[in-house]
């Protein structure tokens, strides 16, 4: 980023009032009998009604609707162990995207945090204040640990953006790259470059859909997982596997699909040249991919290729899963966030993707035509209709798993109780 830019992002956050969030009031507070019935005496009578009925509390207070962004600040974007105070302005850009796509309010908390069990007392305790809760920018493997033990501890939806938001959007671009290049999933040969948070939900989301574990590639700073290594944790081992392949460079030849999770540059254009035919390659390090799409296309004209970038077609971008998810989860009550619930996620952005691209999402991204082809296999961000799509889908998953407290909404489209 140039410094012209760099100044921007700061005015940005500075001014005219620091920060990018704040509360606002929803009930009328303008005089004596306001007051009265906002705090005392009024507010007796909301405090009894919870104490009968702890279910109340999605009644009388805005619990139904408040998610908690939270993290330890250990893995920052790309800046690694930022710490929790500097992760803050990430977490506020996240309740930005909440509340924008979604109308879900957030409260984003930072936790200093000495080890993984005291962050996971620490969520604990104030989990009664929410509806859901967004785990952000924790780094592998302890991340898996914080979200494994927060679900068993809470009866309300706890989610790792970093795993299972990426694992989503990926997959769903998957899926319809794999129709065009006219390949399907569980023959498909996948390297996954990366095999932190991001790359080991994805990988564990691709079983589900379908890839053969024998097929997938997983690697990490030590080269391809495999059984004769003795350094894997319990995460890495369920990927390791009997193979001769140990450098990336191994791995590519004859590959379908490269994931990219990891860094940038790390993919060399002869990595690409020796891949299968009709190749598909996700290279989504942000800013600066494994291997720039320019690059790869210029080897291989049989290319898909998909970043993590605005400026190019196909951004792998988080916002398209996490607010519609969790819209979806908090509009049935649902205990938690299962593994039906992503999939339906995945097979309802993949499907948007084939239907005619509305006028405003052409003018927002200054666009004459767009539709399901190479350059769009994954919708865009700013598209009106996935308020509309993913949260029935995912509500409907819910309830058909049985984790929702309450039945499909009326207020959804009444063609997903039939699915």
């Amino acid at each position: 980023m140039n410094e012209d830019r760099k100044q921007a992002a700061l005015d940005y956050h500075a001014k005219p009032q620091p920060g990018k969030i704040s509360i606002s009031i929803t009930k009328p507070c303008t005089n004596q009998e306001d007051l009265g019935l906002a705090y005392s005496p009024g507010v007796a009578e909301p405090v009894r009604a919870i104490m009968r009925n702890p279910e109340d509390a999605y009644r009388y207070t805005i619990k139904g609707n408040l998610v908690a962004v939270i993290t330890d600040g250990s893995a920052v974007l790309g800046l690694g162990n930022a710490g929790p105070l500097a992760g803050k302005p990430v977490m506020e850009g996240k309740g930005i995207l909440f509340k924008k796509f979604a109308d879900i309010d957030v409260f984003d908390i930072e936790v200093d945090a000495e080890s993984p069990q005291a962050f996971i007392d620490t969520v604990t305790r104030i989990a009664p204040t929410f509806g859901g809760i967004n785990l952000e920018d924790i780094a592998a493997p302890h991340c898996f640990e914080i979200e494994e033990e927060l679900k068993r501890r809470l009866d309300i939806p706890v989610f790792h953006d970093d795993q299972h938001g990426t694992a989503v959007i990926t997959a769903a671009g998957l899926i319809n790259a794999l129709k065009l290049q006219q390949k399907t999933i569980g023959n498909s040969k996948i390297v996954c470059l990366g095999a932190g948070a991001a790359g080991i939900a994805s990988m564990n989301l691709l079983l589900a859909l379908g890839a053969s574990r024998d097929n997938i590639r997983l690697l990490d700073r030590g080269g391809v997982i495999h059984e004769g290594r003795g350094d894997l944790n319990v995460y890495k081992q369920q990927f390791a596997i009997k193979t001769a392949e140990r450098t990336l460079a191994d791995a590519m030849r004859g590959a379908d699909i490269f994931i990219g999770l990891s860094g940038p540059d790390l993919v060399t254009e002869a990595m690409v040249a020796s891949m299968a035919q009709r190749p598909i390659v996700f290279a989504l390090s942000n800013p600066d991919p494994e291997i720039r799409p320019e690059l790869a296309k210029a080897v291989r004209g049989d290319l898909i290729m998909a970043s993590g970038r605005s400026d190019y077609p196909n951004q792998v971008n988080n916002v398209l899963g996490f607010p519609y998810i969790f819209r979806g989860a908090l509009d049935v009550r649902a205990r938690l966030i299962n593994q039906q619930m992503l999939v339906a996620t995945v097979q309802a952005l993949a499907d948007l993707t084939h239907e005619p691209v509305p006028q405003e999402v052409l003018r927002a991204y200054g666009l004459e035509h767009l539709e399901f082809g190479y350059d769009y296999i994954i919708p865009k961000p700013l598209d009106p209709r996935l308020i509309d799509r993913v949260p029935p889908a995912v509500a409907h998953a819910a309830v058909q798993s049985g984790v929702a407290r309450l039945p499909y909404p009326d207020f959804y489209p009444s063609h997903f109780t039939h699915v």
